[in-house]
């Protein structure tokens, strides 16, 4: 990719288009990019379809929310640094308002019955969006693994690390997904370890442990900085600190966050401010939202004129073939406590059918998860326990 050269996209041009498309932009990473492909690609041709799909291929090498940081580097590619932090927040403050209002409502004391019983349907349809997001990542992953049999074992071993770890491990989820990275790299550099494994001692966040502003600052530097795998791997890094470490949310509000950030238009790892509101109210969650996406305009602003050498790079190949399936693992093993966090018969009923609309009809997540929103209303008013 060639460095930045900007067209004279007017930057109100930007604005409108990017938060209308935060606006609309329901269904989660492939709706965003269709739609930012439709605008910049073919009807405007403000961008070249090859620069499109290198944009799309660089950031899915990056932590963090890849749909989010490929809006900021399009925005990047036409205005600049400008463009790039306009852009972005345009794109991601529709959804952080409306996130934020209903996370008002439906973590309230004392909420309405049919407003319970929505967030109790909804819910319960997050363990199937979970497996569905794991199953989703497998094929890919797979194929950079390669045909070899050795490459293939350690995939399948990151894969059972990460799904152990989800359960085993809570916060601590993150060292493993880049210890799973580290691994990789040193297997494929040979001599092993000593660089990459060096690194993760630095991670550790000993200065949390007593809770507080700074330990929902570092959840969500975990969700922005340190996700690999695509945006359903923040539900293990938040769900230990969120509802066992902190008790900032019960196991039920917390599958109530999730389910808000699926059906919420933008940004799914908007869901971090659900935790961050439950956390310390509005400010919690403007500073959760914050934290998590400051990062993705670092990466842009910071490398996005070097993508072309990190795609090209073998340590970051060799890495992501590590840390990959151990997000993806660590997806599929979070489904468990959640399923464990569901406190109704009638809410199996409505995780059966979510399981059978995702997985076996193979249908979107918004409807999914609206779907089983409207079977908990009537949950509630059919007299069910909410």
């Amino acid at each position: 990719m060639a460095d930045a050269t900007p067209e004279r996209v007017p930057l109100a041009e930007i604005a409108r288009q990017w938060g209308r498309l935060g606006c609309i932009g329901f269904g989660g990473p492939p709706a965003h990019i269709a739609l930012l492909r439709k605008l910049v690609v073919d009807d405007r041709k403000w961008l070249g379809e090859q620069e499109f799909e290198d944009g799309i291929a660089a950031v899915n090498l990056l932590p963090g929310p890849a749909s989010t940081q490929l809006y900021i580097y399009c925005a990047w590619r036409l205005r600049g640094a400008v463009g790039a932090l306009l852009g972005g927040a345009c794109f991601i403050l529709p959804g952080l308002a409306v996130i934020l209002v209903l996370a008002s409502v439906f973590l309230a004391e004392h909420p309405p019955g049919w407003i319970a019983g929505a967030a109790l349907g909804a819910g319960a349809a997050v363990p199937a969006v979970a497996a569905a997001a794991a199953m989703s990542l497998v094929p890919a992953s797979w194929r950079r693994a390669g045909a070899a049999r050795s490459p293939r074992a350690r995939w399948i071993v990151y894969l059972l690390a990460g799904g152990a770890s989800a359960g085993l491990v809570g916060p601590w989820l993150v060292l493993v997904l880049i210890g799973c990275g580290a691994i990789e790299v040193a297997v494929r550099a040979r001599p092993p370890a000593q660089r990459a494994a060096g690194l993760v001692p630095l991670l550790t966040p000993a200065a949390v442990a007593a809770g507080g502003l700074a330990a929902l600052v570092w959840v969500a530097v975990k969700v922005g900085a340190l996700s690999f795998g695509g945006g359903f791997v923040i539900i293990p890094l938040m769900q230990h600190d969120a509802v066992v470490t902190y008790h900032w949310m019960t196991a039920g509000q917390f599958l109530t966050a999730v389910a808000l950030g699926q059906v919420t238009p933008g940004p799914v790892v908007q869901t971090v401010a659900v935790v961050g509101y439950a956390a310390a109210g509005v400010g919690g969650g403007l500073l959760a939202s914050l934290v998590a996406f400051a990062p993705s305009f670092c990466f842009v602003l910071g490398a996005g004129r070097h993508f072309d050498r990190l795609r090209r790079s073998a340590r970051v190949q060799a890495f992501l073939a590590g840390a990959g399936p151990a997000a993806i693992g660590a997806i599929a093993g979070a489904a468990i406590p959640l399923i464990l966090a569901l406190a109704h018969l009638w809410q199996a009923g409505v995780l059966a059918l979510a399981a059978g609309w995702l997985l076996g009809l193979r249908r979107g997540v918004v409807t999914a998860i609206v779907g089983a929103a409207a079977f908990g209303v009537l949950a509630y008013l059919a007299g069910g326990p909410v």
